[in-house]
């Protein structure tokens, strides 16, 4: 059985079940993906382009694997056979989405089970609307019924879907088998035996045991039956046994006097199920590791049925990335195509991307508006494609799984009045400078903004060349072709520029360095040239 497994599962074993706000990149805490890169990259739009997940846990896996990729190159081997198994058992794909399907539902239920809050009164199968917590009218026996009822619904599908070939995919399953077999599991089938604050399942209770067995309902047919019997005595006694005193109006006045005890001793007896087995017993269930796995198993199929149909829907070709398990990171992609663009631009320009040994660092030149920034997105997006084992928009593919990924780009809206924009931008720099290794993929649009040429220059060559020498890959964008030119004369780089024809930029990348920005045209396209300023300026004089 292979390791598929993450340190911490989606299921929280707190009190407060687990959000995209417990996953998402922090500063604090951040894996592959800084929050700034995570911002910077779109991730969150590229989630919602390859999102067709059906269950919560589903959504929450796939939300992981896009803001904290995987790093480990056999794990996504494996989870890539998987997806490759999906896709030609066309009868398994049918067979894993029933069962993904018919748990929505059911996994809500445990969701109110393990994090609800129950007040008592009349039961209440919605939460209320109070958006802070899961709260419901009851004491939690409904929860209780449906939520451990899914667990047994889950071991009990499982057993339906055909052994697969692959690893990965007998991993996912097998976790929910083993949960079948675990005390838990036995606990949520039922039935449960209590005494205090101790549970036996039907198994662990001997027939000397003083434990109750515990019946998830407020009417209890022993009590009931205790409390008739008892006001039929009382009625019959008076009745019959005293008729000479003409009591039997005594009997029932008791009678009358003891029928609202009923209700009151039920509503007791909830409160006590509530407090001492439900809210015990669920955080028993919100502990279990084989629990917690047997759900997180489910998000991870829902989440490869998202991939296979992501593919499915993907415009042109389509391909999973041959992964590399090598030191230094890799990236090698054949008529790559942004997969955000390919939905609004039918007729995308497909580019190759060569990120190896001997073009570790790539700088690119061009024109303003002619594809430079979409193309360092497609790559870092391509690159967050296959590392998290789904379809990229390409011919072909080889990549090693990034240690860490960089997207620098301007961000005025955090200038400190004591740094400037240049210092700002250069702290950024820095910080991913250190933080990078030889299995890191950076991208720095624009390098060493707000100072003069000569400074630009110097800072902006020892920093790339500091790159070259740290093994990162390291894409540039810039406007310096002098800074191209030097680095190029030291054997440094690999070059390219968007082609230009009269028409303008055709958005395919070329070798080579622009010295030419076109910054007119752009001008001119917004009309803000130097024509526009001057008709301006005399429709001002006019008036």
């Amino acid at each position: 059985m292979i390791d598929i497994w993450r340190k911490k599962f989606i299921l929280s074993d707190s009190d407060q079940p687990a959000t995209i706000d417990d996953i998402r990149p922090t500063d604090a805490n951040h894996d592959a993906l800084d929050p700034k890169t995570f911002e910077a990259i779109e991730a969150a739009t590229l989630l919602s382009a390859i999102d067709s997940t059906q269950t919560e846990t589903g959504y929450l896996t796939l939300y992981r694997s896009i803001s904290r990729p995987v790093q480990d190159a056999q794990t996504l081997q494996q989870k890539q056979i998987a997806l490759r198994e999906i896709e030609s058992n066309p009868e398994l794909y049918s067979v894993l989405g029933h069962f993904v399907s018919k748990a929505v539902s059911g996994e809500r239920s445990l969701k109110y089970l393990l994090y609800g809050e129950f007040s008592g009164g009349l039961a209440t199968d919605e939460p209320s609307t109070r958006s802070d917590k899961l709260e419901f009218g009851g004491y939690g026996y409904r929860q209780y019924k449906d939520g451990t009822q899914f667990a047994v619904d889950l071991v009990a599908g499982v057993e339906k879907i055909p052994r697969p070939q692959s690893a990965y995919l007998r991993t996912l399953l097998d976790a929910i088998r083993d949960f079948g077999q675990s005390r838990i599991y036995a606990l949520m089938q039922g039935p449960v035996y209590s005494s205090g604050s101790k549970f036996k399942t039907k198994k662990e209770k001997s027939a000397l045991d003083l434990y109750a067995r515990f019946r998830p309902a407020l009417l209890k047919i022993i009590p009931t039956l205790i409390f008739f019997s008892a006001s039929y005595g009382i009625l019959l006694f008076f009745d019959t046994l005293m008729p000479q005193f003409g009591a039997s109006h005594i009997g029932y006045g008791i009678l009358a006097l003891t029928a609202p005890v009923l209700p009151i001793i039920l509503l007791a007896m909830g409160v006590s199920d509530r407090d001492s087995i439900i809210y015990p017993l669920r955080k028993q269930f919100r502990e279990s590791p084989e629990l917690a796995r047997a759900v997180e198993a489910l998000g991870m199929l829902d989440e490869l049925l998202s991939f296979y149909r992501y593919g499915k829907a993907c415009i042109g070709d389509k391909t999973l990335p041959e992964i590399l398990d090598e030191k230094q990171h890799r990236l090698t992609v054949s008529q790559a195509r942004n997969p955000l663009l390919i939905k609004v631009i039918p007729d995308y320009v497909p580019n190759d991307i060569h990120l190896d040994p001997a073009g570790r660092v790539l700088i690119i030149t061009g024109p303003n508006s002619g594809g430079k920034t979409a193309y360092c997105k497609t790559i870092v997006q391509i690159q967050l494609l296959g590392q998290i084992g789904c379809y990229i928009p390409a011919a072909h593919g080889q990549l090693v799984p990034a240690e860490h990924i960089y997207y620098q780009v301007p961000d005025p809206g955090q200038l400190s009045a004591a740094m400037g924009r240049f210092g700002h931008e250069l702290k950024r720099t820095r910080e991913i400078f250190f933080n990078s290794t030889q299995r890191s993929l950076v991208v720095l649009d624009e390098l060493s903004e707000g100072t003069t040429f000569e400074e630009k220059m110097t800072i902006s060559e020892y920093i790339l060349k500091g790159f070259h020498k740290l093994g990162a890959s390291t894409l540039l964008v810039t406007h310096n072709h002098e800074l191209c030119e030097r680095l190029q004369s030291d054997g440094i780089g690999r070059y390219l520029q968007v082609e230009f024809m009269p028409q303008g930029p055709t958005h395919r990348l070329i070798e080579g360095i622009s010295k030419v920005s076109h910054a007119d045209r752009v001008a001119s396209a917004i009309g803000f040239s130097q024509k526009d300023i001057e008709e301006h300026l005399g429709r001002q004089n006019e008036q």
